[in-house]
């Protein structure tokens, strides 16, 4: 390694020489491929990051312990890589999050750098490879074909966490408003028609109820997420590994990571197949279709103020319009189903991805992740705002309300065990036309006494004699 200039250093591979800033970590591959993959703008997510430094940290820990790389250079690595996890050189992994077929390329812009750090703490020069090499020493016992498949398990694991805790705030906003909104008697709507009443807080008791739900099924596919094919190597055989490597490194990666990882129980399976990852992906598309439909519920039941149903009152986030004063439009819930269609689109990629593998290896996995992980932000960064700036803030209209239950002359269908469907159904007619109340037309006909309308028309029977959550 000679230096050309002050500010770039020449670096060898595999291809020849490359032109590399004299400050950076990464190697030539990285800086190969920098140039290359230019697909979205955005850097690999700092989940991967630390997934794969990770696994570099383990495997270097478990090869040391094998007896097959060198104590000191391990210990280098090992210090490396701590640095990495507490933060540092992150704007050192420059390839971006679609990069090549089986994230070869972010493999080795990891080893790079970790490689060129390792070099520094042995007191050497960054790239002088033959001390510490980022493919013989960083990378050993390891193929990008078997860590990033691991890689992409941790990062998802780490991800859906952050997912999992937003989530449960909204549940938990969605439960206190069900309390609020027991007693909040409303007209049920099915078909987009007046029905039977129900409460408000038997709604957003569903809501809460639906979406943790859902929530359980993406605990279920992350368990699915915890079994990894770290020390496979190239196509699952275990090739260049000692003996014994592929155990401890997965027991060092489960350390350092506090996931509960264990071997994959076909490693075959693990490089080729991506159902694991689907399912993630599917969990996530399910829970998204469960809050699309809540916030499109509430938009309707807001919307208003004077020629809506208005059942509902949403806190102002902002101005809801440049030319109408005073406006105030459900933005957060609309952002809401942007994010649950965004979500439900990179289901479709990750699906496409995922059935693209060939024989051995599915090659689409920088792609595939970035669509997860594109997934769990928007739930991890939004969920709550929305629980905190949306829900808490929603107020019963009860004078709406209680118009409602006063006008409909669907309460008829409560008098059916008394008067039949038929008589009822000439009352409803009777009241549409001309405005009177249940209560009033079957009084004036003599159908029933008042002690029995009273009771039929009760809160109790209302709402069927079960509780307003409908637990």
């Amino acid at each position: 390694m000679s230096s050309s200039s002050s500010s770039f250093r020449i670096d060898k591979d595999s291809l020849g020489e490359v032109r590399v800033p004299s400050d950076a970590y990464y190697g030539p591959f990285a800086a190969r491929a920098k140039e290359q993959y230019k697909v979205t703008g955005q850097r690999a997510h700092a989940n991967l990051v630390r997934a794969f430094v990770m696994i570099k940290r383990s495997a270097a820990l478990a090869n040391k312990e094998l007896k097959a790389l060198d104590a000191q250079k391990a210990d280098a690595i090992v210090k490396a890589c701590d640095e990495v996890l507490a933060g540092r050189l992150h704007d050192q992994f420059v390839v971006e999050a679609i990069n090549s077929g089986a994230g070869t390329a972010f493999n080795m812009n990891t080893n790079e750098v970790i490689a060129n750090r390792a070099l520094e703490i042995l007191g050497k020069k960054k790239g002088e490879y033959e001390a510490v090499s980022p493919n013989d020493h960083v990378n050993m016992s390891q193929s990008s074909n078997d860590t990033f498949p691991t890689a992409m398990h941790v990062a998802i694991l780490l991800s859906m966490k952050e997912a999992d805790a937003a989530i449960s705030v909204l549940v938990r906003s969605l439960r206190a408003k069900a309390r609020e909104f027991e007693d909040a008697i409303k007209i049920g709507r099915t078909h987009l028609m007046d029905a039977i009443p129900v409460t408000l807080g038997a709604e957003f008791e569903e809501y809460a109820y639906s979406i943790e739900r859902a929530q359980k099924k993406m605990h279920e596919a992350m368990a699915g997420l915890e079994e990894v094919g770290l020390g496979g190597t190239a196509v699952g055989t275990g090739a260049n590994t000692p003996r014994g490597y592929r155990e401890l490194a997965i027991r060092r990666l489960s350390e350092v990571s506090g996931l509960a990882l264990r071997p994959s129980g076909n490693m075959f399976y693990s490089l080729q197949s991506k159902l694991d990852v689907a399912a993630c992906s599917s969990a996530l598309r399910n829970l998204a279709v469960e809050l699309t439909k809540m916030a499109n519920d509430l938009r309707l039941m807001a919307c208003g103020p004077v020629a809506g149903f208005a059942e509902i009152l949403i806190p102002a986030v902002h101005a809801g319009s440049s030319i109408m004063p005073g406006k105030v439009n459900p933005s957060l819930a609309e952002c809401l189903n942007m994010v649950c269609f965004n979500i439900m689109g990179n289901d479709v990629a990750v699906a496409m991805a995922a059935q693209a593998g060939q024989f051995e290896l599915n090659v689409m996995l920088p792609g595939m992740l970035k669509c997860v992980l594109d997934s769990t932000d928007m739930l991890a960064n939004f969920l709550p705002v929305f629980a905190a700036n949306m829900v808490d803030g929603i107020k019963a209209n009860k004078e709406r309300l209680e118009s409602y239950i006063d006008k409909s002359p669907v309460l008829v269908t409560l008098l059916n065990p008394y008067i039949g469907y038929l008589k009822a159904a000439e009352i409803y007619k009777e009241s549409l036309k001309t405005n009177k109340s249940i209560r009033e037309l079957v009084l004036e006909k003599k159908l029933m006494t008042k002690e029995d309308l009273d009771k039929a028309l009760s809160k109790e029977n209302i709402l069927g004699g079960g509780s307003s959550s409908g637990g």
